[in-house]
């Protein structure tokens, strides 16, 4: 009893210390930047003291743009979390199977249309990341774990997809080309609580009717034949953790665009310091939120008066990154 009582203590342990360090960089996030504060200028701000403004920098820009990163970021974590668990394999994720790049090109297309704007766009992000992964599946000619075979596929419609979002761009002038790219490459400028409300809401609905689901998560792990004789309806299951995943990781890309590597990445550090026997869902929405808030804040920082989006490095540190994972796993 002892040693199955720990295990649940020992996740919630780690899921605390992860809400500690995010809050950690949230506090750094509203110092760091082109205009620097220290960390008095920051709780005179926030407690409504302080110069105008401060104020108005935290309250109107730095923090609503956080926000937006936490849920973009926790949404994209926690989509990756269900994919990789469900095909069993740590480079399956949403960016490289094709998703974020469906649920992206759908947007831009409302976008170039006028069908959408960036606040309502969330509909046409689900929509097209929907349409990608029954392409991939489609493609792969079988709904459930091919293997290697599904993620060639997927980065092959994933490229795809990119290049008929660049030929769009190249259709629209200069002006609204520089802005709709800046968003496709993952970016939270002008991002705020308006543009994060739909996702917000969705996580908040998604992610804890995943984690009801996690005794059916945590047999996916093992082969079809052997969580079938488990009791578990694997094919139904399969079904509804990839509506899940295309559910979170749209929303997660209708916030700030298609961040590379975050929903690949957090779900492989958040196993890599957890019980094996466990599935990290709520540590890879944390880790995340925390990845996404990191690299803003860097990107923000590092260019001094020039802005790199955040999915610009997360691009930088996820190639090293995804070396590391296969130099690992050989």
């Amino acid at each position: 009893m002892t040693s199955v009582s720990r295990i649940p203590l020992d996740a919630l342990l780690l899921s605390c210390n992860l809400g500690l360090l995010l809050i950690l960089a949230m506090l750094l996030s509203l110092m760091l930047g082109s205009t620097m504060l220290s960390p008095n200028a920051v709780i005179q701000a926030l407690l409504g003291k302080g110069s105008s403004s401060h104020q108005l920098l935290l309250w109107e820009i730095r923090l609503p743009r956080i926000y937006a990163g936490l849920i973009a970021g926790a949404a994209l974590g926690a989509a990756g979390c269900l994919i990789q668990t469900m095909a069993r394999n740590p480079l399956a994720s949403p960016d490289l199977l094709g998703i974020q790049q469906g649920a992206t090109l759908a947007v831009m297309l409302g976008l170039i249309l006028g069908g959408a704007g960036f606040f309502g766009g969330w509909p046409l992000a689900v929509l097209g990341a929907a349409l990608a992964a029954g392409l991939v599946i489609l493609a792969a000619g079988h709904a459930g774990r091919q293997g290697y075979r599904v993620l060639i596929i997927g980065l092959g419609i994933s490229t795809l997809l990119r290049a008929l979002a660049e030929l769009l761009l190249s259709t629209i002038n200069l002006q609204h080309a520089s802005a709709v790219y800046a968003w496709s490459i993952g970016s939270l400028i002008g991002r705020g609580f308006e543009a994060a409300l739909p996702a917000t809401i969705g996580l908040l609905l998604l992610l804890p009717m995943a984690m009801l689901l996690s005794r059916q998560l945590a047999l996916l792990r093992f082969e079809d034949d052997v969580a079938s004789g488990l009791g578990l309806n694997v094919r139904r299951t399969q079904l509804l953790m990839l509506l899940l995943t295309i559910a979170l990781a749209a929303l997660g890309v209708s916030v700030a665009g298609p961040i590379a590597f975050i929903s690949l990445a957090a779900p492989i550090l958040a196993r890599h310091w957890s019980n094996p026997n466990q599935v990290p869902l709520l540590r890879s929405a944390l880790l995340g939120a925390l990845l996404v808030v990191c690299a803003d804040t860097l990107g923000r920082s590092a260019g001094g008066s020039v802005e790199v989006p955040v999915g610009v490095i997360s691009c930088i540190l996820g190639g090293p990154f995804l070396l590391w994972v296969l130099f690992r796993k050989q």
